[in-house]
């Protein structure tokens, strides 16, 4: 009897013991979550929620508790108060910010990365364009906002010249991202596309944290971490190359080399161009990254050098112009990406460039170096999922020093001449995300630049808000400021900042590999550089008397679902600019702004031939150009600019890859220009000719061998 008495005993303290928890879990606006898990933290206590979203359970615990409540595209909600007040409670759970579905902010900006919610492109893309030849710029011309400048190769982004771009390496500026070259003989990206896994192009309305750039930032990511040990071989017809990377438990090293030389090329296809030393290059790349316990620090070197002469024709001279050129660059880039705690990151790093151009051109010797540094530090505050703060500081330091011999008519010159530049920079900026419907970016910019003495102050906004699941809008302003480049500066420092606003209007739909994007978009220049003379020289009276606008609409869609082993997308640009700037007499479109551009890539992998098979296809409509048989200004345009490239990928083996190209398959003859002579003719008529390109086209075929840990592995990774 006594037993009984004492189990009924401990029956009784238990059930005093025990405390109910109830209450009902919503969504914020009161709809009501079935399955949402809640729980004590430390404990086996917790259930599930209702259909109606309620829930209730019984604990032994007392005192202060925690209690979390969790689901799924929901942010979790964490209470903390003793249990007896835990009941009839009303919970409702914030969407989660940071999930898939979630707004980007996204105006402006073409996202190429593994790891992004929307990227346009992936890195792979870079090297399998038919028409980009390996070459990062040739891919991104692919995309609207891009103007097709055919005969120089650099980036041309919404009417705005290829200085108003700049390229970043992990975001550290680089100084001289193209290498040298001549008229009329299109450019190259200095750096090999396989070096890096992440590429944001910005077509306008950019973060505060960028500067000196009126149109366009590019921004290009190395790899954070290679994922095996391996050795890439390249064999080619214009030469050929090998890179290798080992990694260790907290390290990696990565190093290429590669080397250039079109001799035997121009000996089977000799082109347009009078080749004295075909165009050949040697250069090297180097990653080094270390983890540490809260971050990663990477090193990444790059040096290269150049050197070609050819003689070209010219209208007004008879035995043409002998042009010889040798370049040597070096690139060094560090930078740190860590955790200060909890809360706080820090992004920083600097970049340092030494360029030496020899330049040998109708018996004038032109020699200039210039040596440039730039280190930014940049810090992160996370209050919440929903308010984030960035802020730094950065400074550009440029040193540029020419020397020329040679002579102007009748008169020898022998001079040394230059500048030197440093600008400091401030930002900070703030994304405030409200819902997973709406987010916005705010932020703004001051620099001081001591060769100008001048300040600037920008301001940045853009907002997104998602229009449905899979579709959202985007609005962007921006202001932005770029000082005059070495050409200007070399002889005058009487300048003042240019300066552009951005007005752009976003739309953005995606749907499981399927992308939609239309923007439209207003830019407006104010104190754009000026000159009186032909051409920029120390005779030149400069000022900041130019202006100008750029408007227009870009179309972009890519689907790589609908039809199986197929992939494409397809461009198109609307572009209406005029400006007057350097020594235009009245605005007119400038000859790289041409009104229409479209784009068609497209990729297919056909199995039973282990191949991908790929196409590119450029338009762009006519150019202008200055008649001067008839009266006007830039009056006349060319005929259109039409280019198909096909390009065939062979999987020999898993690991063994056979890449051959061709571009411009249909031999469009394509015009650049025109060249009219300095004086009329017997009939009171200048004479002209085309400027054609150095050859309408070029045929590509290369061995590309991976040896790697896995053995399966190749530098096209998805055949």
């Amino acid at each position: 009897m006594r037993a009984y008495l004492y189990i009924f005993f401990l029956f009784c303290l238990t059930t005093q013991a025990q405390t109910e928890i109830s209450g009902t879990v919503t969504d914020n606006k009161g709809n009501p979550i079935l399955g949402a898990n809640i729980f004590l933290d430390g404990t086996y206590d917790g259930v599930s929620s209702e259909v109606n979203g309620t829930f209730s359970f019984k604990t032994s615990e007392s005192g202060s508790q925690t209690l979390t409540v969790s689901f799924i595209s929901f942010e979790t909600y964490v209470y903390t108060a003793d249990v007896t007040t835990m009941k009839n409670m009303t919970i409702a759970l914030r969407e989660d910010v940071n999930s898939l579905d979630a707004v980007v902010l996204s105006a402006g900006t073409f996202e190429a990365s593994d790891n992004s919610k929307i990227s346009v492109l992936k890195p792979l893309d870079v090297v399998t364009t038919a028409s980009a030849l390996g070459d990062f710029v040739g891919a991104l011309q692919t995309l609207p906002g891009t103007t097709t400048v055919a005969e120089d190769g650099r980036l041309f982004v919404r009417g705005g010249d290829a200085n108003e771009t700049q390229i970043f390496i992990d975001g550290i500026r680089v100084f001289t991202p193209y290498t040298p070259t001549t008229n009329n003989i299109p450019t190259r990206g200095r750096y090999s596309p396989f070096l890096f896994d992440g590429i944001t192009f910005s077509t306008g309305g950019y973060s505060a944290e960028y500067g000196q750039a009126l149109s366009s930032v590019l921004l290009l990511n190395t790899i954070d971490e290679p994922d095996q040990n391996k050795t890439d071989i390249s064999i080619m017809s214009v030469g050929g190359g090998v890179g290798h990377t080992k990694k260790w438990e907290k390290s990696s090293l990565s190093l290429s080399t590669s080397y250039i030389n079109l001799a035997p090329y121009i000996a089977l296809y000799p082109g347009r161009n009078d080749w004295e030393k075909p165009f050949e290059a040697i250069a090297g790349e180097a990653v080094y990254r270390y983890r540490t316990a809260n971050g990663l620090f990477k090193f990444y070197t790059a040096v290269d050098a150049t050197n070609f002469e050819l003689t070209q024709e010219d209208i007004n001279i008879p035995e043409g112009v002998d042009f010889k050129l040798n370049n040597k660059n070096l690139y060094l880039n560090t930078s740190y990406t860590g955790m200060l705690g909890d809360t706080w990151s820090i992004n920083t790093g600097a970049s340092y460039t030494l360029a030496n151009n020899k330049i040998d051109v109708l018996s004038n010797e032109i020699d200039d170096t210039e040596n440039s540094f730039h280190f930014k530090a940049k810090f992160k505050k996370r209050f919440s999922s929903r308010l984030k703060l960035a802020f730094g500081a950065e400074h550009f330091y440029t040193d540029f020093n020419e020397d020329f011999q040679g002579a102007f008519g009748d008169v020898s010159i022998d001079d040394s001449y230059g500048y030197e530049s440093n600008i400091s920079g401030l930002f900070a900026e703030s994304d405030i995300i409200f819902s997973k419907k709406l987010a916005l970016k705010i932020g703004v910019r001051g620099e001081y630049t001591d060769v100008m003495d001048d300040f600037t102050v920008s301001s940045r906004a853009s907002v997104a808000y998602k229009t449905g699941k899979k579709s959202q809008l985007s609005l962007a302003y921006g202001d932005f400021y770029q000082n005059p480049v070495s050409e200007y500066l070399k002889f005058s420092t009487n300048f003042e900042p240019q300066q552009t606003k951005h007005y752009i209007l976003n739309y953005q739909y995606n749907d499981n590999g399927r992308i939609f994007r239309a923007e439209g978009y207003r830019k407006d220049y104010n104190s754009l550089v000026t000159f009186d003379t032909e051409m920029p020289g120390f005779e030149s009276n400069y000022g900041n008397d130019g202006d100008g606008y750029a408007q227009g609409v870009d179309i972009f869609w890519r689907d790589n679902t609908s039809i199986k082993n197929m992939d494409y997308w397809v461009s198109y640009s609307y572009l209406d600019s005029e400006r007057q700037y350097l020594n235009y007499p009245t605005r007119a479109r400038a000859p790289f702004a041409n009104e229409h551009n479209v784009s068609i890539v497209g990729k297919y992998f056909i199995e039973d031939w282990k191949s991908q098979v790929g196409l590119s296809y450029q338009y762009g409509s006519g150019r202008s150009y200055t008649n001067p048989n008839t009266p006007g200004f830039l009056q006349e345009q060319t005929k259109s600019f039409n280019s198909l490239s096909l390009n065939w990928a062979y999987l020999l083996s898993q690991q063994k890859i056979i890449y051959a190209s061709i571009n411009n398959v249909l031999a469009f003859q394509n015009v650049n220009g025109y060249q009219y002579s300095n004086t009329p003719n017997a009939n009171g008529n200048f004479d002209r000719r085309a400027l054609l390109p150095g050859a309408d086209q070029f045929f590509f075929v290369g061995f590309f061998w991976t040896i790697s840990d896995d053995k399966s592995s190749n530098q096209l990774d998805n055949l």
